[in-house]
């Protein structure tokens, strides 16, 4: 294994190569850009490239968790200021909102996530995290950014940079802002609820990018329609009468009746949904019973819906309920006994990209990075909170892309292997921070500079 970590360290020669496709990436040219206003953005990340390495590193050691961001927020408010926009802090709990107003135009918004994850880094990496703290609960974990949020924080400085030196290259609003509690698909509703849309700026458009780990660095990917899918956790009691095991009879079993339950929830998906449209029903947890002789009152379930059209997502949380009272009253428990179906607030909307924006940042993008950097990406099945954004009563159009983290000779020497390449979430995740930040910095810049265009 640390042969394999090591490989995730870049060698002189690496780095070298990287820094030559970076060249490539920025500046490939096609007909319609506006080549001195890229050399221009090229240069600036390339100045400010050391400042940003040193501020992910920074990032990527003292990681916070979801609603813990405190010192992670500070650091973001503090270089947002720097770059001269208008900083507040706390808003919806940690979340950080910086404007720039450089006279008409639209208003775009530009979202980082801040949270970090209760995982153990297991990189190698010289600034890898050593961070143990305690929870919400007061248990003792360890945190890492093992979703690449540093990576985000890291490309919004960085944009947000370059934007305040070219504003005579563009005309609006900016708000860019850093979100806490992403990891818990909450933290952008806490923040509208403190009134993200009412005490600033409503935006046009949202645009925010997320690091992938199957994609090579210096690649941009953009999905049509859905990109990420609705997510519903629910926490399910299954109730019974409990005894003793060698008189049944007069008990009723919560683990068997359990057992039905997680068994006819597989129909939803099977039988009760269109096989066009996505679902996935998950089990995660099945928790009952403390000895083997004895059969418990109760069990518990804990289930991940998921799904990307409204209507599937609806159907699928009233078939949950409706099978766990079915089963139950085949089993004969009592109607003072039956399951309780909760549905946990730690839930988002599915992410659906404006396909008229969409296009229009691809096209932007392209424009800098090249089609051969430009890709398309198949939707997922994960979630997230950006989605919200768009679900108010605004409406705002959204656009969310992916850039990729690795070398494709990573990638080559992980498949030799037959090993996978460490994914988010995992201990091992360790994406190579220069060529990841270059990119999404000219990304980000390459659709602000489009969408708040003076032409």
């Amino acid at each position: 294994m640390p042969e394999m970590i090591s490989q995730l360290n870049p060698t002189p020669k690496m780095n070298r190569l990287r820094i030559g496709l970076l060249i490539v990436v920025i500046i490939t040219p096609l007909s319609g850009a506006d080549q001195s206003l890229k050399s221009i953005v090229t240069e600036r990340i390339a100045s400010d490239y050391s400042t940003l390495d040193a501020l992910y590193k920074h990032l990527h050691a003292h990681p916070e968790q979801s609603f813990m961001e405190e010192k992670t927020a500070e650091r973001l408010a503090a270089e947002l200021r720097a770059a001269e926009y208008e900083v507040t802090e706390r808003l919806g709990g940690y979340g950080v909102v910086a404007v720039m107003k450089n006279g008409s135009g639209p208003t775009l918004l530009i979202r980082a996530d801040m949270d970090g994850l209760p995982v153990a880094e297991e990189t190698g990496l010289p600034y890898a995290s050593k961070v143990r703290t305690k929870d919400l609960t007061g248990s003792e974990v360890p945190v890492m950014h093992a979703c690449g949020h540093d990576v985000h924080m890291t490309c919004l400085v960085g944009t947000a940079r370059a934007l305040a030196r070219l504003k005579g290259r563009w005309s609006g609003t900016l708000v860019l802002i850093g979100q806490p509690a992403e990891e818990r698909v909450v933290g952008a509703r806490a923040m509208l609820a403190a009134g993200l849309y009412r005490k600033f700026p409503k935006p046009d458009f949202a645009i925010a990018l997320h690091n992938w780990f199957d994609m090579a660095a210096g690649t941009v990917a953009f999905t049509d329609g859905y990109a990420m899918a609705n997510l519903d956790f629910v926490d399910i009691t299954v109730r019974g009468i409990g005894g003793h095991g060698g008189y049944p009879h007069n008990t009723k079993d919560p683990i068997v009746l359990g057992t039905r339950i997680v068994t006819t929830l597989q129909t939803i998906v099977s039988r009760e949904t269109r096989p066009i449209d996505a679902c996935v029903v998950t089990v995660g947890s099945f928790h009952g019973g403390t000895k083997h002789n004895i059969i418990p009152a109760e069990v518990k379930l804990q289930l991940a819906l998921r799904s990307y059209r409204d209507e599937v997502r609806s159907h699928t949380l009233e078939a949950v309920k409706r099978i766990c009272r079915g089963e139950a009253i085949a089993a004969g428990i009592p109607d003072h006994l039956m399951p309780i179906v909760e549905l946990s607030s730690e839930n988002t909307s599915a992410l659906r990209n404006d396909p008229v924006l969409n296009r229009r940042v691809r096209r932007a993008v392209t424009e800098w990075l090249g089609e051969e950097n430009v890709v398309d990406g198949e939707p997922v099945m994960g979630a997230e909170d950006f989605s919200e954004f768009g679900r108010t009563i605004e409406a705002v159009p959204l656009c969310y892309f992916r850039i990729g983290i690795l070398p494709a000779d990573v990638f080559e020497k992980f498949s030799k292997r037959g090993i996978p390449v460490p994914q988010s979430h995992s201990s091992k995740y360790a994406p190579m921070p220069e060529l990841t930040i270059k990119t999404g910095v000219a990304a980000l810049t390459a659709a602000a500079l489009n969408l708040l265009s003076k032409n």
